[in-house]
């Protein structure tokens, strides 16, 4: 790596954490294409097997532009040591299962992406890992849901599609009491608006296919934290096999670069536009973190730089008005991603969240008429037209068929 010593402000660790320069003098940081890596002498590969020497063995393992991508999550998210994996959820499954042994229990925020519900509902069960969930706006729930096998508390926050926040402070303080491991789901906030690790988190998790890359143009995870865990974690990586490729771990830490000029502007976008449509009469209700409305206001600001790139609008007239008003869309995208340069709208009931209930829907907040929006960097004036319009035809088209 570059023998810089880091400075203490994030864009510049960002951009400056780099991989060394070789006989090229390059000055951006090439791809490392290559399955494997050679050694010196038979000693040199032994000593490197053996952990004697660092160095490189096996891109499954290891590779200069996954290492120099984990270097900057570390360094951004103030962490011991990490690993990328090839997407989000096997950054979430893999912080739990490296950590996890029959028997164990995981209490998790009710509010949690679709996929992490399932690994904890459906996968785990199968191996004797039981779980409890508790709601992220009601602190009392959790102490009374800890049990003697529990190992894990997992929570995302804000949380996915609800904007719910649980105070880190005092759910890190909660763990450290009952020796619990802390992990927390980053991927909304990212490092650049929040850093669980310095409000007493372990393992900091993200799905890099989000905010991190920006541009829609990779899937991939990271997990970072302290080292001894991670080097559990790191084992059960290495012999299962979900490591990221070295051409998306090149493109992430490309990314990492501009993360915190693009985060500003998607907060300062979602911000406005949460705003304009805060008491619009086709809105029943507009969540935002840094709106003063949020019920949790004071603890988004005290976490978190920004309000963050989502915010969801519950439109009037249910589920046919949801789907009528995505249908009506012109500039938005209609797609599950989030975190792209291009604003994304989102029915949650209909797919990332299909496979909950009803009424484990509505538990973690989801309505019918619930649409997230995912606020990129288009002008923020253009974002609130298309949503207007689409509003419009979709209040008409009702009216019409009264």
């Amino acid at each position: 790596m570059s023998k810089q010593k880091p400075s203490k402000h994030f864009e510049t660790r960002a951009v400056r954490t780099q991989t060394a320069s070789d006989l090229h003098r390059e000055h951006s940081a090439p791809i490392f294409m290559t399955s494997s890596f050679t050694f010196e002498s038979a000693e040199h590969a032994r000593a490197t097997f053996a952990d004697e020497v660092e160095g490189n063995i096996y891109s499954r393992f290891s590779n200069p532009n996954s290492n120099e991508l984990i270097e900057k999550l570390c360094l951004l998210e103030d962490a011991e040591d990490g690993l990328g994996t090839a997407s989000g959820m096997a950054a979430m499954y893999s912080s739990m299962a490296g950590l996890l042994e029959h028997g164990d229990h995981v209490l998790a925020s009710r509010s949690l992406f679709g996929s992490t519900h399932q690994v904890l509902t459906q996968i785990f069960p199968k191996w004797g890992i039981s779980h409890s969930y508790a709601d992220i706006d009601k602190p009392e729930q959790w102490e009374s849901l800890i049990r003697p096998e529990t190992k894990i508390i997992f929570v995302e926050t804000p949380s996915n599609p609800g904007l719910d926040l649980i105070d880190l402070e005092w759910l890190g303080q909660l763990a450290r009491e009952k020796e619990l491991i802390l992990i927390v789901d980053n991927c909304f906030a990212t490092p650049y608006l929040q850093q669980p690790l310095s409000y007493g988190a372990h393992i900091v998790c993200h799905s890099t296919t989000k905010f991190i890359d920006g541009q829609g143009r990779t899937v991939g995870g990271a997990i970072v934290g302290d080292a001894d865990l991670i080097g559990k974690i790191r084992f059960f990586c290495r012999h299962t096999g979900p490591s990221m490729s070295p051409f998306n771990a090149w493109i992430l830490s490309k990314s990492l670069e501009t993360l915190a000029v693009r985060m500003d502007r998607h907060c300062d976008n979602a911000l406005q536009i949460a705003k304009h449509f805060e008491g619009h009469d086709q809105i029943e209700k507009v969540r935002y973190p840094f709106l003063p409305s949020h019920p949790q206001y004071q603890l988004a600001r005290k976490q978190m730089r920004h309000g963050g790139g989502l915010l969801t609008m519950e439109v009037k007239g249910g589920l046919e008005r949801g789907r009528k008003f995505l249908d009506s869309l012109k500039t938005l995208s209609l797609t599950a991603n989030l975190g792209d340069t291009r604003t994304i709208a989102t029915h949650s009931a209909s797919t990332t969240h299909s496979k909950l209930t009803a009424e484990e829907q509505l538990a973690v907040g989801i309505t019918p008429g619930l649409v997230r929006i995912s606020v990129g960097l288009e002008h923020p004036d253009d974002i609130i037209q298309d949503i207007e319009n689409a509003l419009k035809l979709t209040k008409n088209a009702l009216t019409l068929t009264k």
